[in-house]
């Protein structure tokens, strides 16, 4: 077992800060990610092996290389590959790596997990060919691959327009753009857009792109099912008011055998939740959320959390809210001196203040709209994985569940590999309706593992032969 200062989870850019920050200032630093690079979602490096034109490389791509060159060149300990199960005390990591079943301990704690999709069921969603927004950029990023031959490109917030270009870019067609927001919702977020100007100008490049391929666009308009049983054949839309509900408009049928959809993301704060850290129920940061300082410290000691694993903000947010933390964990470890802290902390901050103006933005875009949750058919799968629609959950409420959590005991909703990841929003969403708030209706407890990992894998070499058995007692 390894003995660090600092463990941090998640080497994307707000775990790459972190780790980085409190490793400069003189601590053993311990970093862990799934992947086999750092960089996240959002720096994803192409698998070994597949290389990338670089014609195609743009500020994301440059941006992963320097995260990358600049966690090789410094002291962290770099823990690829590695899938984190379980955390206990304070603290003990248990991972599954290259090398086996492998465990970590350190006072302190970051967690850096990023977020997860949002995707509110209709009618065919779980139909072959329907991906995340997200799940389509890692697809166009990390494997220069497009969804299909002919997608349709749904939801709302940014990554509409960037997931759109890149498969334009990317060889493929776009069938539409379907934008639950509205060219005024647009148009009111311009002015905090505008403090992050080369974002901006990304933004306008992506418009002119889709524009110049004469990708139409539909603005407050949504998916109402998708076609073709085996494969997605064709994506029906329909006009909605400005809360996600139908106005009854005339509906339209586009052929594709994609369509990438999504509706916002949500924090994957599933550390704190296992680490019984309090959490608040925060919209604009995406959902649940841990409470948290400034610098990132939640209620239990030693243990930090950031990024949009703590508040649904991007990239830049994310960075600097990372590197506050790594500074946080170095003063509180004694290692850097407090006026030290403070001058380079205060940099940080003031960074991080202008970054979420323009992140506050573009989260009112994103934003979950619960009519949209209202209007699913009672027949709609609502957890993919256990295969339980809203007909079963609309009568386990008939029948008294009152939490989300006895929700999950009544008919194994979020029971399934993906842990509530998916369903969890809307399952909530629907008992919030009935008992009065998100609030009054909770979140899923934390519980290991905290990613599926094969017993195999735990058990090693292992084998039945060497289980241990005591000779018989006397008779």
């Amino acid at each position: 077992m390894m003995q660090a200062d600092l463990i941090v989870i998640g080497a994307g850019p707000a775990g790459a800060a972190a780790a980085l920050a409190a490793s400069e200032a003189g601590l053993l630093v311990v970093l862990l990610d799934e992947d086999a690079s750092p960089g996240g979602q959002v720096y994803r490096a192409p698998p070994a092996g597949l290389s990338v034109a670089p014609d195609t490389r743009g500020a994301d791509e440059r941006a992963g290389d320097a995260l990358r060159e600049a966690v090789a060149a410094s002291a962290v300990v770099w823990k690829g590959g590695a899938r984190v199960w379980s955390i206990s005390g304070a603290f003990r990591v248990d991972a599954v790596t290259a090398a086996g079943s492998e465990s970590f301990t350190a006072p302190r704690l970051v967690a850096a997990t990023g977020a997860h999709e949002r995707l509110v069921p209709f009618p065919g969603w779980t139909t072959p060919g329907v991906i995340g927004l997200a799940a389509a950029t890692i697809l166009l990023k990390s494997q220069g691959m497009v969804p299909g031959r002919r997608t349709v490109v749904a939801g709302c917030g940014p990554l509409l327009a960037a997931v759109a270009a890149k498969i334009v870019a990317g060889g493929g067609a776009v069938a539409a753009i379907i934008d639950l927001s509205g060219p005024g919702d647009w148009l009111k977020a311009l002015p905090a857009m505008a403090s992050r100007p080369d974002l901006l100008r990304q933004g306008l490049g992506w418009a002119l792109k889709l524009g110049a391929a004469c990708v139409p666009v539909l603005f407050r308009h949504t998916v109402t099912a998708v076609s073709g049983g085996e494969a997605c054949e064709a994506v029906t839309v329909a006009p909605v008011d400005a809360e996600g509900r139908p106005t009854g408009g005339r509906s339209r049928v586009f052929a594709a055998d994609a369509l990438a959809i999504g509706h916002g993301l949500v924090p994957g704060s599933e550390i704190p939740k296992l680490l019984r850290a309090e959490h608040r129920f925060e919209p604009e940061a995406g959902g649940w959320a841990p409470v948290r300082d400034a610098f990132g410290r939640c209620s239990v000691a030693g243990l930090y959390t950031v990024g949009d694993g703590a508040a649904v903000a991007g990239a830049e947010p994310a960075r600097l809210s990372g590197r506050l933390a790594g500074l946080a964990a170095a003063q509180d470890a004694g290692r850097l001196p407090a006026h030290v802290s403070a001058r380079e902390a205060g940099e940080a901050r003031a960074a991080l203040d202008k970054a979420l103006v323009f992140a506050g933005a573009i989260n009112r875009l994103m934003r979950a709209r619960p009519a949209m949750v209202e209007e699913i058919a009672k027949d709609t799968v609502i957890c993919r994985c256990e295969d339980v629609r809203r007909g079963e959950i609309e009568a386990a409420i008939s029948a008294g569940a009152r939490e989300i959590n006895q929700l999950k005991h009544f008919t194994r909703c979020g029971m399934g590999p993906c842990q509530g990841r998916m369903c969890g929003e809307t399952a909530a969403t629907l008992l919030a309706r009935h008992v009065g708030s998100r609030e009054a209706a909770g979140y899923w407890t934390g519980r290991p593992p905290l990613r599926p990992v094969p017993l195999a894998d735990l058990l090693g070499e292992f084998d039945y032969g060497d289980i241990p058995v005591p000779n018989p007692a006397p008779l």
